[in-house]
């Protein structure tokens, strides 16, 4: 489920002894220890979450009191970030932007000085994300991917980062790909209701059925996600 495993970014100014790190990943002391070789030294002004699914956000604790910062993620607490915020970083501005639907705590990370994007989970290095109900909500997420749509569009935004997999160099392609996929997918479950499809497990079996069955779990929470969404249609 995190193909390679997570990717955690150190993002700073080469030469400037401040950076952020962002993802810190799984309580695994030797991902941990590789996040220290790559800091090498440098302040880390904080630890930033793209979300708090434990393979993201599990080491974090452990990791920010090591380095004496402050763990953030979108929220409503002190240290919480918001839609809008920026973070700095020696020289480096990181602006936060909420991009829920994975989750509902998600969000982005954008890099201006390199036009690029750290996406979580929103976005992945190979095939596409899981929207699982009742926490990940489509509607939220076909909100989230067309925003990122008119950033890509623009070119404010032309490299994705993601949590997992290859660092993305066309996002324009890539977002797009991901609209394309979640608009056949939901024209699939629309054909499979109205051929007579009642529940999630009916709906699996004809949508998913060249999915490997030990996929199917994570993939039924997807399903009820498109179903609450056609619903709302």
């Amino acid at each position: 489920m995190t193909l390679e495993g997570t990717n955690t970014w150190v993002v700073g100014e080469p030469g400037v002894g401040a950076c952020v790190v962002v993802d810190p990943g799984p309580d695994d002391g030797t991902h941990l220890a590789a996040i220290l070789d790559v800091v090498d030294g440098r302040r880390v002004e904080a630890v930033l979450l793209t979300h708090r699914h434990p393979d993201h956000a599990e080491g974090a604790g452990a990791f920010a009191e090591r380095v004496g910062a402050r763990v953030r993620a979108q929220g409503e607490g002190e240290d919480d970030l918001a839609d809008g915020d920026v973070v700095s970083a020696g020289d480096v501005e990181i602006g936060v932007l909420g991009t829920p639907g994975h989750t509902a705590d998600s969000v982005c990370f954008y890099v201006g000085a390199d036009d690029a994007l750290l996406t979580g989970d929103t976005i992945l290095g190979w095939g596409t994300t899981m929207v699982a109900w009742p926490d990940g909500r489509l509607d939220d997420y076909l909100g989230s991917l067309d925003r990122l749509a008119g950033l890509t569009g623009t070119g404010r935004v032309r490299t994705f980062l993601p949590g997992h997999g290859a660092y993305l160099p066309d996002a324009d392609a890539s977002v797009h790909y991901y609209l394309d996929h979640r608009r056949e997918r939901l024209d699939q479950v629309r054909r499979a209701v109205e051929g007579g499809a009642t529940d999630v497990q009916s709906v699996l079996e004809v949508v998913y059925a060249d999915v490997p069955r030990e996929l199917w779990p994570a993939a039924s929470r997807s399903i009820e996600a498109q179903l609450h969404h056609l619903r709302g249609e």
